[in-house]
């Protein structure tokens, strides 16, 4: 307890000396999203309640405590959040649609034999649960890359005269060189939380169909795709939301 108390003070002393106030406000918003998580859960229990709807509802609120809270309310953080929802309702129906097809619902062979002593027909769709746990992997990465998009368009928008083409440009091309990276990211978080799985399959001698036939390794591999996917499409989503709502801003305050 005292090491994890250690590391929090530690990462407080760290935010606070590069973000200032915004670095208070992203410390605080760890906890905040812990909550909407943990209430998240708390009414998926309840049977008569529609999972994905609720997972929307969620990820609004994760949405408006990462860009409004830390950063308040603003061109850069209104169209990011509208280009964050925007992408995410595209994904949502193929999201579905993959998990259902796919099969990787519920729990792989790996896991039934610590679940034996349980009676898991507990009146929840799986598939929506599954759907819903993609879709909470893949807020996070969708959302950094459309503030990313949005707050560095605001400054080029700042500093310079662009056409509206000129700042779409801009930010396709920021799109572009951070496309890689974050879809990398995405690799790099499976591969080292799932480590302990990989070896464990090769001191089991699984093959190679075994392994990406398996569910526990699919559903992971699956969650990789579509948030990458979920990157790709928020790119151009975010570039021209970016400059409508900077558009709207500017008539705004000439109406003003």
């Amino acid at each position: 307890m005292n090491v994890l108390l250690l590391l929090a003070g530690v990462l407080l002393i760290l935010m606070v000396a590069v973000g200032g106030i915004n670095g208070v406000r992203s410390f605080i918003s760890l906890f905040l999203n812990g909550i909407i998580l943990l209430v998240t859960v708390f009414f998926m229990l309840d049977t008569q309640t529609n999972i994905l709807l609720l997972t929307l509802v969620a990820c609004a609120a994760l949405c408006a405590v990462n860009l409004f809270y830390i950063n308040g309310l603003n061109r850069k953080t209104v169209a990011a959040f509208i280009a964050t929802f925007l992408t995410l309702g595209m994904l949502l129906s193929v999201i579905y649609w993959v998990t259902d097809v796919a099969m990787i619902q519920g729990f792989s062979e790996e896991e039934t034999e610590e679940l034996d002593a349980y009676n898991l027909l507990i009146g929840i769709d799986y598939v929506q649960v599954a759907a819903a746990v993609i879709i909470m992997s893949t807020i996070g990465a969708i959302m950094d890359v459309a503030m990313s998009i949005t707050s560095s368009m605001h400054e080029y928008a700042r500093h310079t005269t662009s056409t509206p083409r000129q700042l779409v440009a801009h930010g396709m091309l920021i799109g572009r060189d951070i496309l890689g990276t974050d879809t990398n990211t995405l690799f790099f978080a499976f591969f080292g939380g799932y480590l302990g799985l990989l070896i464990w399959f090769k001191d089991l001698h699984y093959s190679f169909g075994e392994i990406v036939n398996a569910k526990v390794f699919g559903a992971e591999v699956l969650t990789i795709f579509t948030a990458g996917i979920g990157i790709a499409l928020v790119i151009p989503m975010a570039a021209w939301t970016s400059m409508l709502v900077s558009k709207l801003f500017a008539k705004g305050n000439r109406a003003a």
